[in-house]
């Protein structure tokens, strides 16, 4: 049975994209390869971008910002799955295809997506003065769940163990570096472009208030009764059933959801569940060295 179990994990990792590193930034190889092309990108004036770090309530925005634009028509938002209607610019697998040629080929107004660090930003966006939302989640949440995000998904790294993974976060080797870096980069930002910052947090305690703002951002109008169907359509429940948004649309051989399903929990303080005390006190410590610097506050729990 050991045997079984090493060869299938030689296989899992050999079928894994590979890395490479981007201005010290860890990125999927293709990424790599089409770099010049993603950096000079042209966005366009009327041009939306959602940004994150990874696994902090992108997917979720993303479902939130289209219901918005179409006025709260379900119907619509069922057109065609999460990357299709919104593209990852700096995303490419071969077998899927390029959010770059996407958001290329895409008519205005478009809505796009990026994981990108601010000082890793296609400059075009912040020349444009593209309107930009951006939302940070609590490190310790975006960890587990990132970890089981790169259990499941092939195009990024094996994770390994969990008290592996747990080194490789603190370290920012992971794709799209160190977390503390990008949520401390883009804060910084919103002070002179259009960036509305949101808080993972906040969309769990109050999730209609939040799409009020986002709403309002965008420069949509919405009635009560409207933002009410939006924040039901974009629970966590009904988005986990919901096959234009949960990426089961994603082969298997890519995303691998009876790893780990891609909308694994949506909560807030699930690290409880993984953090030994011994890590927690490291990670706290770490924490309040990398976050000395900033006005940038979390929280943790309910």
């Amino acid at each position: 049975m050991a045997l079984n179990k090493m060869k299938d994990l030689k296989i899992d990792e050999m079928e894994r994209l590979t890395m490479d590193y981007v201005e010290g930034i860890l990125q999927p190889t293709p990424t790599c390869d089409i770099w010049d092309q993603i950096w000079n990108f042209q966005a366009k004036p009327d041009d939306l971008l959602i940004s994150t770090y990874p696994k902090a309530g992108t997917t979720w925005t993303q479902e939130i910002v289209d219901l918005i634009q179409n006025e709260g028509d379900v119907e619509k938002s069922k057109r065609a799955p999460t990357h299709v209607r919104i593209p990852f610019i700096e995303w490419i697998i071969p077998s899927i295809g390029s959010g770059l040629e996407q958001a290329n080929a895409m008519p205005s107004p478009r809505t796009l997506k990026t994981h990108l660090p601010i000082h890793l930003l296609p400059p075009s966006f912040l020349e444009k003065n593209c309107k930009i939302i951006y939302i940070a989640r609590n490190p310790k949440d975006n960890m587990v769940s990132y970890y089981h995000f790169q259990r499941m998904n092939k195009a990024l790294p094996a994770p390994g163990i969990w008290e592996e993974y747990f080194e490789s976060f603190l370290s920012g080797k992971v794709c799209w570096g160190l977390w503390h870096d990008h949520v401390k980069g883009w804060w910084e930002a919103k002070v002179y472009h259009r960036i509305l910052y949101l808080f993972y947090e906040d969309m769990k305690k109050n999730p209609k208030h939040e799409i009020q703002k986002i709403a309002e951002f965008i420069g949509k109008n919405l009635d009560d009764e409207v933002l009410d169907k939006i924040a039901h359509h974009t629970s966590f429940d009904v988005m986990k059933c919901n096959p234009m948004a949960n990426y089961t649309s994603i082969p298997p051989e890519v995303m691998d959801h009876s790893i780990s399903p891609f909308m694994r929990k949506g909560s807030v303080g699930d690290w409880k569940n993984y953090f030994t005390v011994a890590q927690n006190e490291r990670f706290d410590e770490d924490y309040k060295k990398k976050m000395a610097d900033t006005s940038l506050t979390f929280r943790f729990q309910f």
